[in-house]
């Protein structure tokens, strides 16, 4: 716990810089600019801590480079052993476009401590601390676990909102949703920002549900651990590679359903820096010759915790 939390400032520092780097990038419909922008911050501040790191959670493959890449090696070898997750940019098309939700995201745990999900698809069903652990389940109807929080928390169905990405793939949910006349809230993109909605009741959101990137679902089970919330999951295979390569991260029961103690195995750091203004935190402001960051962390505490920075420009 003392070591990690010894990097706690840096890593705030560094989301904070690579959300900045993003700054200029915003509205310009550029979206793999802006990216490249914040990824190239983010691994050159990685590398320059006292630390053995290794992307476990990244965007892509050695042969992708400039992403960060899974196996990539970060920082001075020197330091502790900690695995890595990395999304520079969650939202690379809100940057794009000037929408709402963008924000520069890293997880960072003891060596073992995250699972090695491959760039694949993964089912989560996410509520938070107040709801009782066997309440909700991914194996459940819809309709049974709508009923079951219903029950357990003593709220109306129609009361109830539930989180989902706008995508053609969920429209057997959305249509059941829409049938029980609970409330749901659309999302575009940035499903770790999404799930999160559920670590308090002041962002209006129950459950969070749906068919999901899986490395975004491992960054977003890091911060809902530390916050007592609840989140299982299970991977989905679309091709014989995927399954090639999830053997291959050490991945043998395909049909797994991984619970938030099978996703982050220990003690872990969440960041997460906003780039444009969103439900969980305030984006980028430029305010005379200062840009002013807000950033969202967990690490001890329940809650997530806010620290905003202030950079001056030239």
């Amino acid at each position: 716990m003392k070591l990690l939390k010894n990097l706690l400032n840096s890593l705030i520092q560094i989301t904070s810089n690579s959300a900045i780097a993003c700054y200029p990038h915003i509205g310009k419909n550029n979206k793999i600019l802006a990216d490249k922008a914040a990824t190239d911050t983010m691994r050159r501040e990685l590398n320059a801590l006292n630390i053995a790191g290794e992307v476990v959670i990244g965007e892509g493959e050695l042969d992708e480079a400039p992403m960060l890449y899974i196996g990539e090696k970060l920082g001075n070898g020197l330091g502790m052993d900690i695995d890595i997750a990395v999304d520079p940019v969650e939202g690379t098309n809100f940057v794009a476009k000037n929408l709402p939700g963008a924000m520069s995201v890293l997880t960072v745990s003891q060596k073992g401590n995250l699972l090695k999900a491959p760039e694949t698809y993964m089912n989560k069903l996410a509520s938070g601390s107040h709801v009782p652990k066997d309440c909700l389940d991914i194996d459940f109807t819809v309709e049974k676990n709508l009923k079951n929080y219903s029950e357990a928390c003593n709220k109306k169905l129609s009361d109830i909102t539930v989180c989902i990405l706008d995508r053609p793939r969920h429209k057997k949910i959305i249509d059941e949703l829409k049938r029980l006349k609970v409330c749901i809230k659309y999302i575009s993109d940035g499903d770790v920002s999404g799930a999160l909605l559920v670590s308090d009741k002041k962002y209006n959101v129950d459950i969070f549900m749906g068919i999901g990137g899986g490395p975004e679902g491992v960054i977003a089970a890091s911060a809902l651990k530390i916050l007592n919330c609840n989140f299982q999951a299970r991977l989905l295979f679309e091709s014989d590679n995927d399954i090639v390569r999830a053997k291959q991260m050490g991945i043998e029961d395909l049909d797994k359903k991984y619970l938030i103690d099978d996703i982050i195995k220990g003690e872990s750091i969440f960041c997460a820096t906003g780039i444009t203004s969103g439900d969980l935190m305030k984006g980028i402001i430029k305010k005379n010759n200062k840009l002013i960051t807000e950033t969202i962390f967990t690490y001890d505490k329940s809650i997530l915790q806010f620290v905003k920075k202030e950079v001056s420009i030239t």
